[in-house]
């Protein structure tokens, strides 16, 4: 475990210090130029798919913006698989995803344990949390949630539920919004929506926890991603403050489409990109960014070339969304 990874139990904050610090964050976005340049010397990126079938032109997209970023910046790039719920996995489909990857020349600095492997890191997580007071006991069934809206309502909040009883593990917030630069998107102000589940009623572990001790260990600099994780940010940045560990930097980018706006997914029947075609599916992906392609060229050379114009890229392009034809 990073000898970093300790909880801080949260003090109180003076209103009037924390609303000047959200003066401060947006008046700097107003006055600087956006763009999508990371200026750290040090850059650890990552893409993390989840192996719940073959990848799609949505996680290629999100691939080589993600690539692109970390290779630009002169940065480290890492490939972990995000296989927290078993019952979606797919056999086969990690090693499939890998040589896509591979076959689109997107090659990898190093793989980090898959999540599935992770259930120590996970669980020593979970203990600090509940030592600092962080966490509770939650039996509300999805029903009840879906009666009060987005937002839990706290109704398990101070009860104290038996530990034998099969319940979910929820992460005792303490502000009811957080506030980040983004790199694409500039100043958010997003709701935490109240105490999450960092541990399901199943026993499985949530994904807002996991991906926060991953990337607290795994030392990631940088998260690149669809704008659909746009409104997990203000819940993992909680975490990142409850353990004190460094925050990363986030670039959220747009996604594909569905000509009926729904996002292209696994689950909405994305078909699997096809590595015979990597060449064309590069320069697909490259066009729509606006960056050097030539189908004629391998993958790998066109990703060269994008990576030297990656910098000058527009920050409200990568901010759209793109619809996607088969």
């Amino acid at each position: 475990m990073d000898p970093r990874f300790w909880v801080d139990a949260p003090g109180p904050v003076e209103p009037s210090l924390a609303i000047e610090g959200i003066d401060r964050i947006a008046t700097s976005l107003a006055r600087e130029p956006r763009t999508i340049e990371a200026s750290a010397a040090h850059y650890v990126g990552r893409f993390a798919p989840s192996p719940t079938g073959p990848l799609h032109a949505g996680s290629l997209h999100a691939a080589v913006i993600s690539w692109l970023d970390a290779r630009a910046a002169g940065g480290s790039w890492l490939l972990r698989i995000e296989d927290l719920d078993p019952p979606r996995t797919i056999p086969g489909a990690d090693a499939s995803i890998r040589h896509t990857l591979l076959a689109h020349g997107l090659q990898w600095d190093a793989e980090v344990p898959a999540q599935s492997s992770r259930n120590e890191a996970y669980a020593q997580a979970l203990l600090r949390l509940q030592s600092a007071g962080r966490t509770f006991r939650c039996v509300c069934s999805r029903r009840t949630l879906r009666e009060h809206g987005p937002v839990y309502p706290g109704t398990c909040r101070e009860r104290n539920i038996d530990a034998a009883e099969a319940a979910a593990v929820r992460f005792r917030t303490t502000l009811d919004r957080e506030t980040f630069a983004d790199r694409v998107f500039g100043y958010q102000n997003l709701p935490t929506l109240g105490d999450f589940v960092i541990r399901r009623r199943d026993g499985l572990w949530a994904y807002q926890l996991a991906v926060v001790v991953d990337d607290a260990e795994q030392q990631v600099t940088d998260v690149v991603r669809g704008s659909d994780l746009l409104d997990s940010t203000p819940r993992q940045l909680c975490l990142h403050r409850a353990f004190a560990t460094p925050e990363p930097r986030y670039l959220h980018h747009g996604v594909l489409l569905w000509p009926d706006g729904a996002k292209l997914s696994k689950q909405t029947g994305a078909p699997a990109v096809e590595d015979a075609a990597a060449a064309q599916n590069i320069a697909t992906v490259l066009e729509r960014l606006k960056l050097p392609n030539d189908a004629n060229e391998t993958p790998a050379a066109q990703l060269r070339r994008a990576c030297a114009a990656w910098r000058r890229s527009d920050p409200k392009l990568l901010s759209q969304n793109f619809v996607f034809s088969a």
